[in-house]
């Protein structure tokens, strides 16, 4: 079997804000198929989809009610195979986001469970007796908001979800559950589908004494934001008993022997802790688990070559062989291009800085629809939005429509071309203003498409080795070892903020690749948020 996913790059696509075919506001799957050359242009290697299951859509369809189907929104099964054979023809590989921490509470599964204590699916979810006092059985809180737990008349009994109220979480400890999943996994292979990003797949299995989670330390990170307590008590426990149990590790195993099952296919997990990120990237993708683990460890405000640098060197110190997927941005977070550029250097150049960064990391690629045009957050009154998030916690934290809003395709067109009629969330000005069609020579685009072409074609980005170097803030350097003999070792350096540095190096150097820097001799001038790859015999360092 090959390793097409190991250095790959994966482009994420929000169905509902790709592309709508049908004009009725919402992207769909004939819209994906539509533009599935941008993709293909721009270099990715495979799409993943958010989910595109029939849903109340209660949390934009991470509540599935039905997990072998297509939501009537989005189309239909023959749409999506349709996708399929046009993502192959151009050689893009399909990933569709599986959640098997939860399901709908229309669900049908659910709808029996909750019904009384003696049906077949009874213990299919996560159900506990009230304590004397009536209160639940453990002090675990929601992602969302308040406790985890629900009461349920019929029952007479609370049922634990993670999430939202509406999104139950399924008794993954139960080996008819564990069942079920899998066969919704050969559904979806037998289709032809390469993959499955694994959503919340540190959530899957709870401790069943329902021991209350110890505190969590407030931070001491100087780069944290947003002060202490944060605006979601939730951050404010140790979540080692709702999640993060070391009994997953079985179920992901049993996941990995189906996936092995059919040539070429992967497994995506994310990673969602704040505490025990890279312990658990490393437990989950060694020893025959996750082909790779997504983690959040970007996707804060932090842009310090030291956050980098730790970040990198802790997954591979605990799991050399492990292999992590990086990101920047995505349907959770604000664009890293908002939450940068303030402090950091401008829009435009902290978006070019960004793919020259993830595209000298070791591990694979993960970029968000939108981010190749430099794409901003949102700018949304809180009578626009429509995320529970948002309409929780505002204003502190305005949710994630920000960064959810459509696709823009035609600078000019209604709606920048998403759709002809009224979108379920707006296209503003300014994100319009940064439309496919305004991306000319020297855009952000077209830098874009450089960066990834030139790393497709170099087996040193894709899987060389990191060795970090101890160079002074605002700098961030390392070198790519070269994987085999053909190839050459790389030396990559980053200027981290808007004023430009100059390096010296230890012998004469080449530049290579879509570089933002100025080599004359061994002097190297990094302009702001400037970046250069170098190639030598021998390699050349920095002098101090």
């Amino acid at each position: 079997m090959s390793e097409w996913w190991r250095g790959a790059v994966i482009y994420q696509i929000y169905p509902r804000s790709f592309q709508d075919s049908d004009g009725d506001g919402v992207g769909d799957l004939r819209g994906i198929l539509d533009r599935l050359d941008h993709v293909a242009d721009l270099g990715a290697e495979a799409v993943w989809l958010s989910p595109i299951f029939p849903s109340p859509m209660a949390d934009m369809g991470y509540d599935v009610a039905d997990y072998c189907g297509i939501d009537p929104m989005f189309g239909s099964l023959a749409d999506f195979d349709a996708l399929v054979a046009r993502a192959h023809e151009l050689d893009v590989k399909v990933i569709i986001d599986l959640v098997f921490n939860h399901s709908s509470d229309v669900h049908p599964w659910f709808a029996e469970s909750r019904a009384d204590k003696a049906n077949p699916r009874a213990d299919w979810y996560v159900w506990a007796d009230p304590r004397p006092d009536g209160a639940p059985p453990s002090r675990w809180l929601s992602v969302f908001g308040g406790s985890s737990w629900t009461w349920e008349p019929r029952r007479r009994q609370y049922y634990l979800h993670n999430f939202l109220a509406a999104q139950p979480d399924l008794n993954v400890r139960d080996p008819e559950v564990q069942d079920a999943l899998l066969d919704v996994m050969r559904f979806w292979l037998d289709r032809g589908v390469d993959g499955f990003r694994l959503d919340t797949v540190n959530y899957y299995i709870h401790d069943p004494d329902f021991t209350d989670n110890p505190p969590a330390p407030a931070p001491n990170d100087p780069e944290a934001d947003g002060g202490w307590p944060p605006d979601n008590p939730y951050n404010m426990q140790d979540h080692l008993h709702d999640k993060n149990r070391p009994e997953n590790l079985a179920f992901l195993e049993r996941m990995r022997a189906v996936t092995d099952e059919y040539e070429d296919r992967i497994l995506l997990g994310e990673i969602g802790d704040a505490l025990h990120s890279e312990r658990l990237m490393a437990e989950y993708t060694s020893g025959g688990r996750l082909h790779m683990a997504y983690s959040f460890d970007m996707l804060g405000p932090a842009y310090t070559p030291r956050h980098f640098r730790q970040r990198i060197e802790d997954i591979f110190e605990a799991a050399p062989d492990g292999w992590p997927c990086w990101a920047f941005s995505n349907h959770d977070v604000n664009r890293h291009v908002s939450r940068w550029a303030p402090k950091h250097g401008s829009a435009d150049a902290i978006a070019r800085q960004a793919i020259a960064l993830l595209a000298g990391f070791q591990g694979t690629l993960c970029l968000y629809q939108g981010e190749e045009l430099g794409q901003t957050e949102t700018d949304l009154a809180y009578d626009e939005l429509t995320d529970v998030v948002g309409l929780t916690f505002w204003p502190d934290n305005k949710g994630r429509d920000g960064c959810r809003t459509p696709m823009v395709w035609e600078a000019e067109a209604p709606n920048a071309g998403f759709s002809t009629g009224t979108p379920w969330l707006p296209v503003k000005p300014e994100q319009a203003a940064r439309a496919v069609s305004a991306q000319g020579p020297g855009s952000v685009l077209d830098h874009y498409r450089a960066v990834l072409d030139h790393r497709r074609g170099s087996a040193t980005l894709r899987q060389g080795a990191t060795t970090f170097l101890d160079l002074p803030a605002p700098l961030l350097g390392f070198v790519r070892a070269a994987p085999g003999p053909e190839d050459a070792p790389l030396l990559c350096l980053y200027n981290l903020s808007p004023v430009a540095q100059s390096v010296t190096l230890s012998g004469p150097a080449t530049l290579t690749g879509p570089g933002q820097a100025a080599l004359i001799g061994t002097s190297l001038t990094l302009p702001p948020n400037g970046w250069a790859w170098l190639t030598g015999e021998p390699l050349p360092t920095p002098i101090l």
